[in-house]
């Protein structure tokens, strides 16, 4: 376990912005997430969706970034082992935070309910890790998105649930639903929110070339 923390505290990086993808590269997406696949078609990349078997344990947890570095890690080292070495492959994991306490997927309405009350009225932050791993090559980083909700009521937190789209994201919402109007504020990339930093990515991608 140390030795694996010592290699993603390596891999760390801060980016500065745009930089050109070569399109020759074959690109793999270890995550079945539609909204994923969504931003980066959006952006032109062609990818091969590939979804990772690792399992996640963070939820619950006090949150630092290299639980969140470790699982985007975790998750491209699985698909890499399958015979992709010579690929570039994209982990990435997003979580929420309030009261630097992760918040994950809602296991039911209720943890839903419970979830989004957490969240009214307060400021939390939406943590993306992403990975990109090709051969013995490795970048990592996080990037973070603070979000502010204002007051909300049981009765729009039980007709939001009803829409039953809260029901596979983490901390129970999804900024990008249509009609949702739960927040007052956003400090930082909204992509990020919806669970791809783009810009981020694009600027590790560019080390590949």
């Amino acid at each position: 376990m140390q030795a694996r923390k010592q290699k993603i505290s390596k891999a760390r990086m801060l980016y500065t912005g745009f930089l050109v993808y070569n399109h020759s590269m074959e690109i793999i997406l270890a995550s079945a997430s539609p909204r994923r696949k969504e931003i980066l078609e959006k952006a032109g990349y062609e990818i091969k969706i590939i979804p990772s078997n690792y399992k996640e344990g963070i939820l619950n947890q006090k949150y630092s970034d290299y639980l969140v570095e470790n699982c985007a890690y975790q998750k491209a080292f699985d698909v890499k082992t399958r015979g992709y070495e010579k690929d570039i492959i994209i982990g990435a994991d997003t979580v929420v935070v309030l009261n630097n306490k992760i918040l994950g997927k809602p296991e039911n309405k209720q943890d839903a309910f419970d979830m989004l009350k957490s969240l009214s009225d307060k400021t939390h932050f939406v943590a993306t890790s992403i990975c990109l791993i090709k051969g013995n090559n490795v970048k990592i980083a996080v990037d973070k998105t603070f979000v502010t909700f204002r007051k909300l009521t049981d009765k729009e937190i039980n007709e939001y649930i009803k829409t039953k789209n809260p029901l596979d994201k983490a901390g129970s919402y999804g900024i990008q639903d249509i009609g949702f109007d739960f927040y007052t504020k956003i400090d930082g990339e909204i992509d990020n929110v919806i669970g791809f930093p783009l810009k981020l990515f694009e600027s590790m991608l560019a080390f590949f070339n």
